[in-house]
């Protein structure tokens, strides 16, 4: 019987598979490139490109792609053989350095944000060297980034590979100052926790709703939820495991190191976390697991549900990105050590990620900005739109004594007893966790628990790094400067103790309280995409993202368009999809029961004469009045959609925000309301109950 171990990574062209096929010279000059950024050598090209056919050839694969992520949170791909034709008429498998290094998709057909116009169709792919080629089925797909035929960068992959080299130049130079020797290279980690709903597929075939916009656009709680707290961490049921246990084969084959899997806090609600790596890979990593759940899923009968909000009522779903900076050497720059009062490196690089979540949390809030996303922040499972940092009592009491001048009195290490001997004691960690918080240290790492379960973590990434890159940049200026580098590293922790622990708060961020204690602090508080997305533009972001070379200026004009436009077309989509619904299905269904109920009223006082029939008279009342204000909501949502421009996306966001979706609100509302009254039989959507529980 054949364990984990012997196909782990089998489908992957991962270094032990180069390391066997490439000569010792090709193999250390791809090294090179892949862990210090050197150029890639053509030659080297060619011989990996051969090694990289035939290993793929060998293990069934007759076609390759260019495997992308344009901006639509999606990734791409097209098919090309392998197969040429010799001159004798034969065929021949062959792949060349050519073709592994460049492909040429069609740029005019992904969003661009007026980059590419249809006439400007031409764009490439490039093959990035330091995320692995894999396959599936039998099509080998080499993990690429995309641009413009001009140069500009069309993806999520690009941008997230040049604030990686920014982040690895400042922290490098906060290193060296700090007598670090050893250390080569810096680099991010991440680990993503993704979370998912799985239900029924045939009953996903009858919301059009789910088909159309991946949640539910209407629908009534059942009498139970969530509110018992009994699917969180509970028994996981036959048919679900046996999904996970082959989703597990497929991404372990993959190389994808999936490690922790159980039932999440609603209803029929899983999650699925992966062991760290480095934050590009982890980036790719994830947008394969999205696409495996699904694939995996309709495999079992399921639908796989990854909006951030399928249904209302019970906890949405997000993306924790658990984000933390190692050297090549394996050091981790954000562990505090045994004291962190004296860490003088760890409460450098810890001052640094506070100074720029402070100095960029407009930044960090559009990072996750999305439609769907913006129906889970600020809700119970998710923290709030307000951006601040939970770092625990200890370290929080750590800055204090820095900013007070006064000694740390180090609490001693803690070990938890449990009031019976049998069970062993462990030791108390030094902070505790925070749900509510957006960016909460949990111990050597810092969680991001605002990005969105079906969007790409790359962008939030790319944030992460920039601004930290930016703060270390910072901080290396002031030591290079100064005579003595470590005086001026305390002056630099008391600084930014003292100019940025705004920021810093340990609390419940669910109440309301913090919100009005947050605006006094001046936090900023973007509830909406259509509130943030234009502040990607403010001078301060574009002077740091262009000074580091993570975004020329065009692209990040390019990028708030297209936030701008998935806004706009997402809730479109969303309100048309509403609009057919309620007029089509629920509009018939509750005036062919009201007048069922009227009959059956007429023929009951037929045979008894004086009957009140009370229920049916009422309920005729209620039904008939639900429908007149569906229509009548109905046709305002057709009318306002009818008056948007379609073409000035950051004028039709505020017209969406203020004017549509409280009118979504509301059809919602009525059409929640008829189906409260209405037979279960007769409704033409699967109920909630249904969806969640299994009723019958």
């Amino acid at each position: 019987m054949k364990t984990v171990s012997d196909y782990f990574g089998s489908m992957v062209f991962d270094d032990k598979v180069m390391r066997s096929m490439l000569s010792a010279d090709v193999y250390r000059s791809l090294r090179r490139t892949i862990d210090r950024g050197n150029a890639l050598d053509p030659d080297v090209a060619n011989a990996v490109a051969q090694a990289m056919k035939d290993w793929a050839v060998s293990k069934g694969a007759t076609h390759f792609t260019h495997w992308f992520q344009p901006m639509n949170g999606k990734t791409a791909e097209k098919h090309d053989g392998f197969i040429q034709a010799a001159p004798d008429g034969r065929v021949i498998m062959d792949f060349s350095g050519k073709e592994l290094i460049k492909g040429e998709p069609d740029a005019s057909s992904f969003p661009s944000g007026g980059i590419r116009a249809t006439f400007e169709a031409r764009g490439y792919t490039a093959w990035d060297p330091t995320s692995y080629a894999f396959i599936k089925g039998r099509i080998l797909f080499i993990p690429t980034a995309f641009c413009s035929y001009s140069g500009e960068a069309l993806d999520e992959k690009t941008a997230l590979l040049r604030s990686m080299e920014a982040l690895n130049r400042s922290a490098m130079r906060v290193l060296k100052l700090m007598g670090d020797s050893s250390a080569r290279s810096v680099h991010a980690s991440v680990g993503a926790e993704q979370e998912y709903f799985l239900i029924p597929k045939e009953l996903y075939e009858l919301r059009p709703d789910l088909r159309f916009t991946g949640r539910t656009l209407f629908g009534v709680m059942p009498p139970k939820g969530q509110e018992l707290d009994d699917h969180y961490f509970g028994s996981i049921k036959p048919e679900i495991s046996k999904f996970m246990e082959e989703l597990n084969d497929e991404l372990w084959k993959l190389g994808i190191l999936a490690k922790t899997e159980h039932n999440e806090v609603a209803p029929s609600q899983l999650e699925l976390a992966c062991v760290y790596s480095r934050v590009n890979v982890t980036s790719d990593q994830n947008q394969l697991v999205m696409e495996m759940i699904k694939e995996v899923a309709g495999k079992h009968g399921f639908a796989a549900l990854l909006h951030e909000k399928p249904f209302e009522g019970v906890n949405g779903s997000g993306k924790h990105n658990n984000w933390s900076l190692a050297t090549d050497r394996g050091v981790n720059l954000i562990a505090p050590g045994d004291d962190p009062r004296e860490n003088e490196q760890f409460l450098l690089f810890l001052s640094a990620v506070i100074r720029a979540v402070d100095e960029y949390q407009d930044l960090l809030r559009i990072s996750v900005a999305s439609a769907s996303n913006d129906h889970r922040l600020g809700a119970n499972e998710a923290p709030p739109a307000v951006i601040s940092i939970f770092l625990g009592d200890e370290l929080t009491d750590v800055l204090r004594s820095i900013e007070e001048g006064l000694p740390y009195e180090k609490s001693g290490e803690v070990l938890m007893k449990l009031g019976t001997e049998v069970l062993p004691r462990f030791r108390k960690d030094n902070t505790d966790r925070n749900r509510t918080s957006p960016f909460a240290f949990t111990g050597n790492k810092f969680e991001f628990r605002m990005p969105g379960s079906m969007s790409s973590i790359a962008f939030p990434n790319v944030i992460i790094n920039s601004t930290v890159a930016d703060s270390l940049g910072y901080f290396a200026d002031r030591l290079e400067a100064a005579e003595d580098v470590h005086e001026a590293a305390h002056d630099l922790v008391l600084e930014t103790v003292r100019e940025h622990k705004r920021i810093i708060f340990n609390g419940n961020g669910y109440e309301n309280e913090w919100i009005e204690e947050a605006e006094r602090r001046g936090l900023s508080n973007y509830r909406t995409t259509a509130d943030c997305a234009r502040h990607l533009l403010d001078d301060k972001n574009v002077d740091m993202l262009v000074r580091l070379g993570v975004f020329s200026r065009a692209e990040l004009e390019s990028r708030c368009e297209v936030m701008y436009e998935n806004y706009c077309k997402t809730i479109c989509i969303e309100a048309r999809t509403m609009r057919s619904i309620s007029v089509k299905r629920i509009l018939p269904v509750i005036e062919s029961y009201a007048a069922q109920l009227a009959e059956e009223a007429v023929k009951k006082r037929s045979l008894v004469p004086g009957l009140k029939c009370a229920f049916e008279t009422e309920t005729v009342k209620k039904l008939s009045e639900a429908a007149d204000e569906i229509s009548a909501c109905a046709g305002k949502i057709s009318g306002l959609l009818d008056l948007l421009s379609g073409s000035d996306y950051e004028k039709d966001a505020a017209v969406i925000r203020d004017e549509l979706l409280p009118l979504m609100d509301e059809l919602r509302r009525l059409c929640d309301g008829a189906e409260a009254i209405t037979a279960r039989s007769q409704w033409p959507l699967p109920s909630y109950g249904t969806l969640l529980f299994g009723e019958k």
